[in-house]
């Protein structure tokens, strides 16, 4: 019968039959794998819940550990509590006997005073001395004692000290003048002039004395034409006009024109020359001294030196030389080099202006080295070169030093017969003003001074103080070069004839 259906709906009807059949299949094997998953989720969740309890568990067994430890540190603060209330108890109790023991103390001591001062008003009564005088006589008669021992261990103390600083200046001294060896020119600055012949006088002279005018007024010296054969004098103070003069003269000589055109173009030639030469004084003591760089009117001030002596030593020369001795002296100090050699180049710059500038010349240093923006260390190591000013550091000192080692070199600073005759006398004097000096010689060319006192006012002990109080008076009243050394001689002399 169904071979007997019309084709199409036998086609239908297969085609419905199998799409209910593959509809049926898929249902069941959805089915299968919704229960194959909710199989594997209650393991999952099962798995999870007993990992949960065991988590749980470990904490509950953390926390009972914990109460545990907290337990035993409160039973432990609570023991250290009590401890400690115990203790401070014990102190309260301590302080209260210590504060007994201290209020009868100075019950005891207050008693103890007033049986001493009794016993003391009493031994005062009895042996009619009182306090203060027994205890001068006490000193007194220790030290007349002792005064040989007392003697013997100063000498002692004064020689070991004297022997190890004067060794180690020794060596230090030595070390730099031998390092700063070199031949030493004299630079003296002269005020005459010499003529070829008398009659350049009269050239000099000019018509009705126009010539030597003309020279004295744009020099700002006094041209001094005396009976001296072949020689005129340059009269006036500043060195830098002598050397105008000076210069312009033998300029005016050597080319034989002498009228007022002439000598006011050569006065400008000379007066440009000079200045360059001031300028490259100034520079060759930078390069040769190796400080800088400076201030180009600084170096012009510095040049300016070259043309200005102190006790007949040029004080450019005497700014380099010294310059070199601060460097190595701050060398072997483990001071700071710059600072010192810059300091002592600069420290006689206030010789370098005009009288019209008032103050010393540390004072005018000082405020030109301000002006021109100097370091404050090397202000402080200059100012005080003089002990116008409190030694502030070590290179302070070593400037001090580096200009008492250049003035003392023999030779470098000549002084008049009437102003080492007056230095003499003083020594003299200020050692015979002091009680038990019977005489008193300056010798080594005032570098010693020899005290002779009486054997019967002064003893040992007593001639060891009197130098100090001889070398302090020397240095409080005068100034001098280097050092001058006090001795003070005691002879006992015991004369006995045989008969």
């Amino acid at each position: 019968m169904i071979l007997g259906l019309n084709p199409l709906l036998a086609a239908i009807l297969a085609l419905v039959f199998g799409g209910v059949l593959g509809f049926a299949l898929r249902y069941f094997l959805a089915k299968k794998e919704a229960q194959d998953a909710k199989l594997s989720a209650q393991e999952v969740l099962l798995k999870a819940k007993e990992q949960a309890l065991k988590i749980l568990d470990d904490a509950k067994k953390d926390e009972k550990l914990r109460q545990e430890q907290f337990l035993k540190i409160e039973n432990i603060l609570s023991n250290k509590e009590k401890e400690l209330e115990e203790q401070k108890k014990k102190i309260s109790v301590d302080s209260e006997a210590v504060k007994t023991k201290e209020k009868e103390i100075e019950e005891l001591k207050g008693i103890l005073l007033a049986k001493t001062e009794s016993k003391v008003k009493e031994l005062e009564k009895i042996s009619g001395v009182k306090k203060e005088d027994a205890k001068l006589i006490l000193f007194k008669q220790v030290e007349d004692e002792y005064k040989d021992d007392i003697y013997q261990k100063i000498k002692k103390i004064e020689s070991e000290g004297n022997e190890l600083i004067e060794r180690r200046a020794r060596e230090l001294l030595i070390s730099v003048i031998q390092r700063y060896a070199q031949s030493q020119i004299a630079d003296a600055t002269t005020s005459t002039v010499s003529l070829p012949s008398d009659e350049m006088k009269g050239k000099i002279i000019g018509k009705e004395g126009r010539n030597i005018k003309t020279i004295e007024r744009l020099t700002g010296v006094d041209v001094i034409i005396d009976e001296t054969p072949e020689t005129l004098v340059i009269s006036g103070f500043d060195p830098i006009r002598r050397q105008i003069a000076k210069m312009t003269l033998e300029k005016l000589i050597a080319d034989g024109r002498i009228h007022p055109a002439r000598i006011e173009e050569t006065v400008e030639l000379t007066r440009v020359e000079l200045e360059k030469k001031i300028k490259e004084a100034g520079e060759n003591a930078l390069f040769e001294t190796a400080v800088g760089p400076l201030d180009p009117k600084l170096v012009y001030l510095l040049g300016r030196l070259a043309f200005r002596t102190s006790f007949s030593q040029n004080v450019l020369q005497h700014s380099i030389e010294m310059t070199h001795i601060a460097g190595m002296l701050a060398q072997e100090l483990k001071a700071d080099v710059a600072v010192a050699k810059t300091a002592a180049l600069l420290h006689d710059i206030g010789k370098a202006v005009d009288h019209e500038v008032q103050g010393t010349h540390i004072e005018i240093g000082r405020r030109i080295l301000e002006k021109f923006g100097v370091d404050r260390k090397v202000i402080t190591a200059m100012e005080s070169h003089h002990e116008d000013y409190p030694y502030a550091s070590l290179e302070a000192r070593i400037v001090q030093a580096a200009d008492a080692i250049s003035a003392a070199r023999p030779g470098a600073r000549r002084e008049t017969v009437e102003f080492y005759l007056k230095r003499l006398e003083d020594l003299e004097r200020i050692a015979s003003s002091f009680e038990g000096v019977e005489k008193s010689y300056a010798v080594q060319a005032g570098r010693e001074l020899r005290v002779f006192v009486l054997p019967t006012k002064i003893d040992d002990l007593g001639a060891i103080k009197l130098a100090r109080d001889i070398a302090k008076k020397i240095e409080e009243e005068m100034n001098y070069p280097g050092e001058i050394k006090v001795n003070v001689i005691r002879e006992t002399r015991a004369v006995e004839y045989a008969r």
